[in-house]
């Protein structure tokens, strides 16, 4: 499980551990807390008053400090595994649907013809589309591409590095999403 950690203008920092959200809370550095209690970490027994120390973890907080990142200037990184979700495993030649072991990463401009591998110049494909394909164009090789190449924001780019995202974190990373977004129909 991990914590959605935000700036204090609540900007998407990082996915992090319970461990390293304890320790932001013991910092006294969490400016504000929004979601579920997700988890409860007990600590020693006070001497004199005989309590038991606790910190309570929210799914999802907002930490003191100037973020160390700018997360506006921040290209998300391009894995296979966020490009079939940015895509909803939908092969961009013949739409079919498919799962992640039938699908590739396919560059609109080979690299053959000087294709690089950015967010904009790949799709998913299914392996046959992939080999029909081979290293033409779409207009090379008459297949022409169901929908557009983008590069992800950075909301979106939260929800695709994470696996298991709890629901009151997607609720709020889905709050701002642009409206372009294709994961507003996952």
């Amino acid at each position: 499980m991990k914590v959605l950690k935000l700036s204090a203008q609540g900007l998407p920092q990082s996915w992090i551990s319970l461990e390293q959200a304890v320790i932001h809370y013991a910092a006294d550095e969490v400016r504000w807390e929004v979601g579920a209690q997700v988890a409860v970490f007990r600590g020693g027994h006070n001497a004199i008053t005989g309590e038991q120390s606790q910190i309570a973890i929210n799914s999802i907080i907002g930490t003191k400090g100037v973020p160390r990142i700018n997360p506006f200037a921040l290209r998300p990184g391009l894995t296979n595994s966020k490009l079939f979700a940015r895509d909803r495993n939908v092969c961009a030649y013949c739409g079919g649907h498919f799962h992640e072991d039938e699908l590739t990463r396919e560059h609109i401009i080979p690299f053959a013809q000087k294709g690089i591998d950015t967010w904009m110049n790949v799709v998913t494909a299914c392996r046959p589309c992939n080999h029909r394909k081979s290293s033409r164009t779409p207009e090379q090789a008459g297949m022409p591409l169901l929908y557009a190449p983008y590069v992800p924001s950075l909301w979106e780019d939260f929800i695709l590095r994470n696996r298991r995202i709890l629901a009151d974190q997607m609720e709020f990373l889905m709050a701002h999403l642009p409206q372009s977004s294709r994961l507003h129909d996952s």
